[in-house]
């Protein structure tokens, strides 16, 4: 089947365009908010909108419809709520190592100060550190993805790394 004859109203189809868009707009989302439930949230919303609107959707502009659902989603809950960031707790680890146990809880407590530290980045620079550091995307992915120049990730990028290494040098 040829791309411009494929419908999003084919159970298929569309399971193949979640597969293929769901994780990515997910780390969208959730770079944006720092809340993981919001993201997965917005993206179940995104996915339920094109499911309902399937037949008015082109296939080939399926990605940035989801994209531009899923921003417009997130700033009318920013318009409602101020976004409180809150990061899961790292799980204990149940295997046991031979570490100090004093290093262990240095080591969580780092950890804790770094999610804070990251946390109180201002968004643009959170979602430029994190695309680049979680899922190892280049500038110029990063720029295309946000519609911005390579110059504004290099900047947004090098004011979240002075604030991170100012917040940890003071640890």
């Amino acid at each position: 089947m040829k791309e411009d004859e494929k419908s999003l109203c084919d159970s298929k189809v569309f399971e193949e365009v979640y597969k293929a868009n769901v994780t990515a707009l997910r780390n969208y989302i959730y770079y944006k908010s720092g809340d993981i439930d919001m993201a997965e949230d917005i993206v179940h919303d995104c996915f339920m909108k094109v499911w309902n609107n399937c037949s008015k959707i082109v296939y080939g502009t399926v990605k940035a419809f989801l994209y531009k659902i899923a921003s417009n989603t997130f700033l009318n809950k920013v318009k409602h709520k101020k976004i409180v960031l809150e990061h899961q707790k790292l799980a204990p680890s149940k295997t046991t190592t031979n570490e100090d146990p004093e290093f262990v809880l240095e080591e969580k407590e780092f950890l804790k100060k770094l999610q804070t530290a990251i946390a109180e980045l201002p968004e643009k620079e959170r979602e430029v550190f994190l695309l680049n550091r979680i899922d190892k995307k280049k500038y110029r992915e990063i720029a295309d993805l946000l519609n911005i120049s390579i110059k504004t990730v290099e900047k947004r990028m090098t004011g979240a790394l002075k604030k991170l290494r100012g917040q940890i040098e003071g640890i």
